[in-house]
């Protein structure tokens, strides 16, 4: 090996970068020397130059070898002990250390240094070290503090300090021994005889009024983060512009107190033509996520000026409670509304594509002089944008007021998705953060054998430390206000991401590592504060390391049925663990009906997405053996529907039986999926697509006021009641 190369691998590990891993047939595999290049460069380093590579790796061997303290230690529900970096020559000398509380209070003391465990010696930089590790003797509280050391002459070192309870929030109705059942939806496919052609917050609040009195405990939901109103047709909640904001197309305009006093807008919706437009934009099969932006923006707009007149100006209590919500917003809320603001204007104006990237130069710099000034100019667009995520706030905080009324014991049930889009308001204001030169992606599998790319910028993990994590404790507490729990996505990524450099196939990614416990206390202590259960997607190819962490920290795992199979059999009820959400099927599967009529197997085949007619055939021979092996586990259960060879069409007594079996389950949360209650055959997404198939546009097909009163599935609903009790 050249000295270069021992000088990449050197740097590799320092940045945390894996040597191999184990692909989907078992075999260890290494990452070459180019992907570790490659990935080095994307996160900045300069590998073509010895010298420079040399000096960052001794920058990062002294941070971690010499520099006295890391710049986070965590606790979850153990005494907190600190590493140290020392000086052997000064091993003899005092530490006195002060702990700063996150409530006000400080704690102080003093130790000597050779008193300290001994957890490593060695040379650093020509200078003698020793690790050891001061236990504080005092019982630190859950919360973030600052802890001081100094020792002798020295100057002080300082560090961030992250204690959590030992694990995340369990509802008291869990606790207390109920098994919770609720129903997952994708809001925008959602149709009601008063949305305008999108599911929104009210039919939102009208699910709850529905299902909370059949006994269901939570509502599940897609992603609600924001997209780009902009470019509304950009429509992937997996793929947001901002995570920590909602998706301005999700408010009920006439649910907006505004709308009832103002004339201009009554007036509006009132004409024919509106009327017309409402009228198509409901009846369409998917969703047109540019005319329900131009009918909900056109409106807005009025509702935005009667606002500003009537209360603004007039300083109302409503004006002062918008006001309350900027503030509480901050700086990342400001820059949001101008990103908005911008990417509204610049592609009116400029016809350039949605997103900083295809802005013009000088706005890369969000908080440049260009960005200052066209923020001033276009003051009245900021605010319109910052009238809207307070309504989208508004409207969804009254959603889960209203489960809480009801009595549902978890209401709202987020989803968090792992990553955002790469011109989005979240990457623009947060540059450092995101390295834009790769992609999260996965590694080759049976179904890819190409591996994935997703466009999504990954987190480098070195700046997540240099900022104590305070980006990641943000982005969970903006996303657990509003829900009694979140999902998720990808939970694996708090461990490891799969990096894509860019130019590059995904089959010569490589595994990038996060500091999972530090990641974790965070996500219990928000947890714990937010009483906000957490259910980590843990679907696919799972760490041992990941494994072991989440029955630690109380994460609850997300049990599939269809995918719950040992020794060519399904899981029985009573082999599930408890601590589990369980599905029968997902948004990124086929429906019920679609998996039994095979209908996702053909999609798939003219969608040309099956790498061989092997392929091909060995699916279609698994789904036989599956519908087989689903039968099976109902007989046992007793649960076979009336003459249901696996050769028979679908009929609705096989969800029916789907969804009893699972609520028999030792989990404590089954989900059912709408499409399956209303026999729905297309899946909303197919992944591998982008323009082949109409992922997120595919609406329900019966509207939610009608399909509530159906006696039958107020008896399938009853069922499922009586199986959890």
């Amino acid at each position: 090996m050249s000295v270069d190369a021992a000088l990449i691998d050197t740097l590799a590990r320092l940045r945390g970068i894996g040597d191999a891993y184990h692909d989907y047939r078992g075999e260890l595999r290494y990452f070459s020397l180019d992907t570790k290049a490659a990935i080095l460069r994307a996160m900045g380093c300069e590998v073509d130059e010895p010298a420079a590579l040399a000096a960052e790796i001794e920058r990062l061997g002294h941070l971690r070898d010499h520099t006295p303290l890391p710049s986070i230690v965590c606790a979850h529900g153990e005494p907190l002990e600190v590493d140290l970096n020392i000086a052997a020559q000064a091993e003899r000398t005092e530490l006195e250390w002060t702990l700063e509380l996150q409530d006000g209070g400080r704690s102080c003391g003093r130790v000597a240094a050779a008193d300290c465990a001994e957890l490593w010696r060695g040379a650093v930089q020509g200078v003698l070290m020793t690790r050891r590790r001061l236990r504080l003797p005092l019982e630190v509280p859950a919360g973030y503090h600052e802890l001081e050391i100094t020792q002798g002459d020295a100057p002080s070192s300082r560090c961030a300090v992250i204690v959590s309870p030992r694990e995340c929030h369990e509802p008291a109705a869990i606790g207390a021994g109920r098994r919770l059942w609720g129903v997952a939806v994708q809001l925008y496919t959602v149709r009601s005889g008063g949305n305008w052609g999108i599911g929104d917050f009210a039919d939102l609040g009208d699910l709850v009024r529905w299902l909370a009195p059949q006994g269901a405990g939570f509502i599940g939901l897609n992603p609600l983060h924001a997209l780009a109103p902009a470019d509304p047709v950009r429509a992937s909640p997996y793929s947001a512009s901002n995570r920590h904001f909602l998706n301005v197309l999700y408010i009920a305009v006439p649910m907006v107190p505004e709308f009832r006093d103002c004339h201009a807008a009554r007036a509006r919706v009132a004409e024919a033509e509106f009327a017309r437009r409402l009228d198509a934009l409901r009846s369409t099969p998917l969703v047109d996520y540019a005319g329900v932006a131009a009918a909900k923006f056109e409106i807005l707009e009025l509702l935005h000026r009667e606002f500003r007149e009537r209360h603004l100006e007039q300083h109302t209590e409503r004006a002062a409670a918008f006001l309350s919500f900027v503030a509480a917003g901050g700086t990342a809320l400001q820059m949001h509304a101008r990103f908005d603001a911008f990417d509204r204007h610049l592609r009116a104006t400029l016809g350039v594509a949605s997103g900083w990237l295809s802005w013009p130069t000088p706005l890369h710099d969000p908080f440049g002089r260009a960005a200052r000034e066209l923020a001033d100019e276009r003051a009245r667009d900021v605010d319109f944008f910052l009238y809207l995520q307070w309504l989208a706030d508004e409207q969804l905080t009254a959603a889960q007021r209203v489960c809480r009324e009801l009595g549902m014991p978890i209401g709202l049930y987020g989803d968090y998705a792992v990553g955002a889009h790469p011109s989005g308001s979240e990457t623009w204001m947060d540059q450092k953060s995101f390295r834009m030169g790769a992609e999260i992606g996965a590694p080759p599998d049976p179904l890819a054998l190409k591996g994935q790319g997703w466009g999504i910028p990954p987190p480098d993990p070195v700046v997540m430390q240099e900022q104590r994590l305070a980006g990641f404790v943000r982005l969970i507490r903006n996303n657990m206000r509003y829900y009694g729990a979140l999902r998720l996505d990808h939970v694996m990524s708090l461990f490891r991401l799969w990096w894509v450099a860019a130019g590059h196939s995904p089959v010569d990614g490589a595994y990038v590592h996060y500091p999972l416990q530090q990641l974790l206390t965070v996500l219990a202590l928000e947890s714990a504060r937010n009483a906000c259960l957490v259910v980590g997607e843990d679907l696919g190819v799972v760490p041992d390391e990941m494994r072991r962490a989440m029955p630690e920290f109380g994460i609850y795992h997300y049990k599939v049925l269809l995918f719950e199979q040992q020794a060519g059999r399904y899981r029985r009820p009573d082999e599930f663990v408890r601590r589990a959400l369980a599905t029968v099927t997902t948004h990124d599967m086929p429906t019920v009906r679609g998996f039994w009529e095979g209908r996702d197997i053909a999609l798939r085949r003219a969608l040309q997405l099956y790498p061989s007619a092997e392929v091909d055939a060995d699916v279609v021979r698994e789904r036989e053996r599956d519908r087989a092996a689903l039968l099976a586990a109902l007989d046992q259960q007793g649960l076979l529907p009336p003459a249901r060879p696996s050769e028979a069409p679908f009929a609705a007594q096989l969800v029916r039986a789907l969804h009893v079996y699972l609520a028999r389950s030792n989990t404590a949360l089954v989900a059912l999926q709408i499409e399956d209650l209303m026999g729905m055959a297309d899946p909303v997404n197919v992944p591998g697509t982008h323009l082949e198939y109409p992922n997120w546009q595919r609406k329900l097909t019966e509207q939610i006021e009608e399909f509530a009163q159906r006696a039958d599935v107020h008896a399938h609903l009853r069922e499922v009641a009586q199986a959890r009790d």
